[in-house]
């Protein structure tokens, strides 16, 4: 099955949440149609745009760790305190932030992110912090608890502007009022 984050409108209204027309996310096809764009960036732009959908399950590892949470995109805290896993728009704002910062730190590391990639991103993230020595010992425990039974990493491999559309589908959500509904 997987995770969908759904775009959801908010607050909801009776029993349950009303999905957004996919209509708010049609301009998602353009950066689909456009050339020389990556498969992946293509594929997930032409998704929200058909859906306003995320088919959220192979970010979930990346996004927890850029963020330092767990379950972030299961809207797991919501779920505790609502009984209904949604991310309301001022979270869908929090996501965003963090994916943009990201994307845009990772510009001089190329296209491609890897879990080598994150990792030096981060690390020159937090290395100016004022508690750096504390926060990068806790980011090297995060890394090292998504490292198998082998001692290797996760075979992440995202284009940098796929990363871009996810962060663009959480703004556009906090942007306009939506939530999120984590669909599992």
């Amino acid at each position: 099955m997987g995770l969908d984050n759904v775009a959801v409108h908010w607050p909801r209204t009776g029993r349950f949440y009303d999905p957004v027309a996919p209509a708010e996310f049609v301009d998602f096809a353009d950066l689909a149609d456009a050339p020389d764009v990556a498969a992946p960036t293509a594929a997930l732009a032409g998704h929200v745009a058909k859906t306003g959908t995320v088919r959220a399950t192979a970010y979930t590892e990346l996004v927890d760790l850029l963020l330092g949470l767990e379950g972030v995109l299961y809207a797991t805290e919501a779920a505790a305190e609502d009984e209904d896993p949604v991310i309301d728009p001022d979270g869908c704002a929090w996501i965003a932030g963090g994916l943009e910062r990201f994307v845009e730190g990772h510009r001089p590391h190329g296209e491609v992110v890897t879990f080598d990639t994150v990792g030096a991103v981060l690390h020159t993230a937090l290395s100016g912090g004022r508690l750096a020595d504390q926060q990068l010992r806790w980011l090297d425990g995060r890394m090292d608890a998504l490292l198998d039974e082998s001692g290797d990493a996760p075979q992440w491999s995202f284009a940098r502007s796929e990363l871009a559309v996810l962060s663009r589908f959480y703004r556009r959500c906090a942007d306009r009022g939506f939530a999120v509904y984590a669909d599992y």
